[in-house]
């Protein structure tokens, strides 16, 4: 408004200049005056009008910027006036909605925090207090079978040790802190491997590895972190299958990446708690978690994290009889 007035001044001090030095008649100088009168008052009401609308429009978005900053949501205004508040109106809504996202994101981690440390704390607890009664028990005299008690002893503190492990390989793994070492190397080989050092376990629970075919790929990865890959899903898949079962190991390649997938008689996992599978401390049902040799719940999310760590991906599926984990490579080469 203040420059439309400022021209219109302009202009009408342009004209009496003018007509100061003669150069304009006193009647061609009123009509054009006249003229100009019109336009001038149509000219501050549009002004009005527009300089009101935008005035309106910075109002409610200020005052729905400060609801955004009380309690982190934006409600757009319906009316945002001109086209630049428009613009920044669908900015601010677009932030908000990312802020959002980022809030139930930090939510959902926190809980799983929570949970995790809840989790891990009874699993420490447990053994450190069955360490304790056999060490008081061996120091007093009372154990009629030390020989017993030390292996108990020897074993409680193996799943210790494996736990503590675990928990320092996951704080790597979200801080982003672990450092890979590739190097080309056959899939086949590393499933041999992993294959021999768990068939014993897998003897022992009566389940049969079976190779379900496993296509001639290599893979550029880092040898020991997949070797840990593969040993926690064979065991998680031979550790959950049923006496007489199979656990079927397949290898291909597909969409420009090796394809591990790893097939278990575990009877499937609930569609709800699909999702949930790699997050820390995660154990499924309690048939599922039931055993002595249950870990931390901390395997299927350092998998997960040494995986994404070889920029591959990893998901699950239910199949018929139980559920196939699969896990995405890099290709050598």
């Amino acid at each position: 408004m203040t420059l439309s007035v400022i021209t219109i001044l302009e202009i009408a001090v342009t004209f009496v200049a003018l007509g100061t030095l003669k150069l304009y008649s006193l009647n061609g100088m009123t009509a054009v005056l006249l003229a100009c009168i019109p336009t001038a008052v149509v000219s501050l009401m549009l002004c009005l009008l527009l300089g009101a609308r935008i005035l309106h429009g910075s109002r409610d978005l200020a005052r729905a910027t400060r609801t955004m900053g009380e309690d982190g949501r934006f409600a757009a205004p319906a009316h945002s006036g001109a086209a630049e508040l428009a613009v920044l109106t669908q900015e601010l809504a677009a932030t908000s909605a990312a802020l959002t996202e980022s809030r139930e994101q930090e939510r959902v981690l926190e809980a799983s925090r929570r949970q995790l440390i809840a989790w891990v704390s009874h699993d420490l607890r447990t053994p450190l207090a069955g360490l304790r009664a056999m060490t008081e028990a061996l120091q007093d005299g009372m154990s009629r079978d030390p020989e017993r008690y030390l292996r108990l002893i020897l074993q409680e503190t193996q799943r210790l040790d494996h736990l503590v492990g675990d928990l320092f390989d996951l704080s790597r793994i979200q801080s982003n802190s672990l450092t890979l070492s590739l190097t080309p190397v056959p899939l086949a080989d590393l499933i041999s491997d992993a294959v021999g050092g768990i068939e014993p376990q897998a003897r022992s629970r009566g389940v049969q590895l079976v190779p379900g075919g496993i296509e001639p790929v290599d893979v550029r990865v880092d040898i020991r972190q997949v070797n840990r890959v593969l040993g926690n899903l064979l065991s998680n898949a031979v550790r959950h299958t049923h006496p007489g079962g199979t656990v079927t190991v397949c290898a291909r390649v597909a969409e420009g990446q090796a394809v591990l997938s790893i097939s278990d008689a575990c009877g499937g996992i609930p569609e709800d708690d699909l999702n949930k599978v790699f997050e820390p401390g995660w154990r499924g049902t309690p048939a599922r978690s039931a055993g002595k040799d249950v870990g931390g719940g901390l395997g299927l999310a350092i998998v997960r994290g040494i995986i994404e760590a070889h920029h591959g991906g990893v998901a699950v599926r239910n199949i018929e009889g139980g559920c196939q984990f699969t896990a995405s490579l890099p290709l050598a080469g």
